[in-house]
């Protein structure tokens, strides 16, 4: 693949994450334990378990017991670093007005507004029935035209609130397995036709409602990172004619290194689910060390390409030892060992060394949900830190300095963001 990037098959115009001022003071890194003492106060929640009320973003949240900048201080910044949650969608006709676009997720961008986020990811799927399937129906468990609706609803609602939104159109395969591993074969023209057109339907919508960063895919190393990558050049040209502000592409953490078309895109997206520790049990200090692998992933990324790096997706699930596999999904796992304190530790490690790594532009949480206090997606053992120990690491880490904050970001304005657009004009 080296090869073929040698061939000029990919543009090579290259884009540096440069600042003009000089750069903000490092303050000290976050260890593990000043991250994420696990038996520290989470913000009292409502009985029953339902949603908070709304949480105006103007009013500041305080935090006494850290001396720690509000989060509207932060947001107040003219450049910020992306601090951004995932919230998954809920689409079900069977828990109608939980979704996205409802009062829930209003409440909801409440929550991420007091966590300290800046950024909300909005995941939109199309399906595919197998790994061998040719055909992407656009449609996940709601009609295309209702989910549209929907997001442009939730971008709304996201951008009156300062919420920056990224949308990323995702593969859903009905039969299991990993999108990565799709092979429609003899079929290929038929299947890069129907993800073109879903890419492209997305596209029109992230125009339309101001979008300001788009994704045009997730861990298609089978494309992205082979002989068939010039077709995919091709689709990002073409969605650029329809959605005008910066793209990314989310790879896989283990194949981001061997994807041969960012030279393309305004942003290198990864899909963060590095292993901390290749053991059950590890240390504090063996995962901090875990954490510093990551990070060094990321500058040779950064260097090899000159673009930043996005962490599109990072998360842990509230299980004994998730930060050994933290890639297998709630579903994929037999009986399980909840571990609150193994979760938080991994996010601590994590984030305590990536939020100062050099050209990394921010990361997205993988992930909560359009009602935050939704049970019906993923068990309590699941990748939500929700009312956990992880939710006050996190709520730390994102009122913490990040390395780009201060500094310009491709395609991001500077400019406070406005009801519709905060892309560059």
């Amino acid at each position: 693949m080296k090869a073929l990037a040698r061939l000029g098959v990919l543009s090579t115009a290259l884009l540096t994450l440069t600042a003009r001022a000089a750069p903000p003071r490092a303050p000290a890194p976050l260890t593990a334990q000043s991250l994420g003492a696990p038996n520290a106060d989470l913000p009292a929640r409502p009985a029953g378990g339902s949603v908070l009320a709304p949480r105006s973003f103007q009013a500041p949240v305080p935090m006494p017991i850290y001396g720690l900048p509000p989060a509207v201080a932060l947001r107040a910044q003219p450049r910020q670093a992306i601090r951004g949650v995932t919230l998954g969608p809920i689409e079900s006709t069977l828990q109608p007005g939980r979704g996205y676009g409802s009062a829930a997720f209003e409440q909801t961008l409440d929550e991420l507004v007091g966590l300290g986020a800046n950024w909300v990811s909005l995941t939109v799927f199309g399906r595919v029935f197998d790994l061998a399937s040719a055909t992407v129906e656009p449609s996940f468990e709601a009609p295309f035209e209702v989910t549209r609706d929907n997001i442009l609803r939730s971008v709304e609602m996201a951008h009156a609130r300062g919420l920056r939104v990224l949308l990323v159109p995702h593969l859903w395969v009905e039969s299991g397995g990993w999108r990565a591993e799709l092979d429609p074969g003899p079929a290929w023209p038929r299947f890069e036709q129907t993800y073109g057109d879903f890419a492209r339907a997305w596209a029109e919508v992230a125009e339309r409602s101001g979008v300001d960063l788009l994704a045009v895919g997730v861990e298609l190393a089978f494309w992205t990172a082979s002989s068939r990558a010039p077709s995919f050049v091709e689709l990002i040209r073409d969605l650029r004619r329809v959605y005008h502000g910066p793209l990314t592409y989310a790879a896989n953490w283990d194949d981001a290194a061997d994807t041969v078309i960012w030279s393309e895109l305004d942003w290198i997206g990864v899909n963060a689910f590095y292993p901390l520790h290749w053991e059950d049990s590890p240390t504090d200090e063996q995962l901090c060390r875990g954490g510093q692998a990551a990070s060094q992933k990321v500058r040779e990324l950064a260097e090899q390409w000159k673009k930043p790096v996005l962490f599109t997706e990072f998360g842990y699930t509230t299980r004994k030892d998730s930060m050994v596999k933290p890639w297998l999904w709630p579903e994929e796992l037999g009986e399980v060992e909840v571990s609150e304190e193994d979760q938080a530790r991994a996010y601590a490690a994590l984030l305590g060394e990536a939020r100062l790594t050099p050209r990394l532009g921010g990361a997205f949480l993988w992930r909560m949900y359009a009602d935050v206090a939704d049970l019906s997606q993923e068990p309590r053992f699941g990748f939500s830190p929700w009312g956990k120990r992880a939710e006050k690491v996190l709520r730390r880490a994102y009122r913490s300095p990040f390395w780009a904050d201060g500094r310009a970001l491709p395609g991001i304005s500077s400019r406070p963001c406005e009801e519709r657009d905060c892309r560059e004009p």
